[in-house]
């Protein structure tokens, strides 16, 4: 299917003006946040950096995204009230990233932020019924419209958060989701929506260097909320209004990632008698690092992992079940074979060596810490970057 080049075109430059401004920003916001004293300082052991690390990073993401918004897209009534709850996530960021905040302050606000939105257009009136066995293809929400809006608005925007454990992994895994989405809506012919999330993508880009590992620069909660505000909104736009038969499954897999591991750190820590809000180690970067991957290998696997869920949602969008469902299992071998091929020698050869080493000197081989591969354990994203 081909694209529309006059559309195209236009993605083209909101994508470049975002990622311009943005790159160009981030040494201006670095500076800020120094002054304001939003600085990641290493308290212990478990940080992955050594040095204090500014982190209000998101700030350039937002204003990269912002102007390309008002040069590129039409100020429509929805488009306003998504502009709006962005502005009180982005503030509520930058005050958290100062001064740390209350969790439930937080997620008072963020309920609020999602209001705005939900309460102007910018509703999930219907979605695919996940019973495949049922005759009706997808349930009408009538008036629990706003409260699942709200809720799916909200969930996303944690969810990202929780993932930004790592140098560069929410904003990599956001700009993939991001992308998948924009794919979509520039097949599908959804020009405002194309352009919203080529501005995003842009912006996100422009942030990429001083974030990837080592990072020179955290993102921090007003980046990871931000991205996830966004994404949450632009999918109902997208994704909900114009695949409702299988408006179920797409968003699902294009922010698989973050939703995953969100409802696995939830059920994780009822399960262990903990406020769902507590702090773990528990999460899938944690997980991938215990393993004995560096920071570097476990970002690029959740990329990889990212970027498989986001083709298969392309392919179902424009294919079918089927093909998308056998894209998928394709790229998930693929996956675990590139993974095998690249990662037993640096790894598991590590290990075994070490093991061995110990047996020989007659000592019991202790667990492998983050110490011994020369890095920190990474701390939950709620006590770190």
């Amino acid at each position: 299917m081909a694209f529309d080049n006059h559309l195209l075109a236009f993605v083209l430059l909101a994508l470049l003006v975002a990622l311009v401004v943005s790159f160009l920003m981030t040494p201006v916001v670095k500076t800020f946040a120094y002054k304001v004293g939003a600085i990641d300082v290493p308290k212990d052991d478990r940080r992955m950096h050594k040095v204090p690390i500014p982190r209000l990073g998101g700030l350039a993401i937002f204003i990269g995204f912002m102007v390309s918004i008002l040069l590129f897209v039409p100020i429509t009534r929805e488009m306003r009230s998504i502009l709006l709850g962005a502005v009180v996530i982005v503030i509520l960021g930058v005050i958290d990233d100062s001064m740390a905040l209350p969790a439930m302050l937080k997620f008072v606000v963020q309920i609020l932020a999602a209001l705005i939105p939900a309460l102007n257009g910018v509703t999930i009136l219907a979605f695919s019924n996940p019973n495949v066995f049922s005759s009706e293809l997808y349930w009408k929400l009538g008036g629990l419209s706003i409260p699942f809006t709200v809720l799916w608005i909200v969930a996303i925007t944690n969810s990202v958060n929780l993932i930004d454990g790592l140098d560069g992994l929410a904003n990599g895994v956001s700009t993939i989701s991001a992308t998948t989405m924009l794919v979509i809506a520039l097949l599908g012919d959804q020009a405002d929506v194309a352009i919203v999330l080529a501005a995003l993508v842009g912006a996100c880009i422009g942030f990429m260097p001083y974030n990837l590992n080592p990072a020179k620069m955290f993102m921090g909660d007003t980046g990871a909320t931000f991205l996830g505000y966004i994404l949450a909104t632009m999918s109902i736009q997208g994704l909900f209004k114009y695949y409702a038969v299988i408006s179920f499954v797409v968003p699902f897999l294009i922010l698989g990632l973050p939703i995953f591991d969100t409802a696995f750190a939830f059920i994780r820590r009822l399960a262990h008698g903990q406020s769902p809000m507590h702090a773990d180690r528990g999460h899938i970067h944690h997980r991938l690092i215990d393993m004995g991957l560096s920071q570097k290998q476990a970002v690029a696997t959740l990329y990889v992992i990212s970027a498989i869920l986001g083709l298969s949602a392309v392919v179902l969008t424009t294919s079918g079940e089927e093909k998308a469902m056998l894209l998928f299992a394709a790229l998930c071998i693929a996956a675990v074979v590139a993974a095998r091929l690249v990662f037993p020698r640096e790894v598991r050869g590590e290990l075994h060596e070490e093991l061995e080493e110990l047996r020989e000197h007659g000592h019991r081989p202790p667990e492998k810490t983050a110490d011994q591969t020369g890095e920190a354990a990474p701390k939950d994203k709620e006590e770190t970057d």
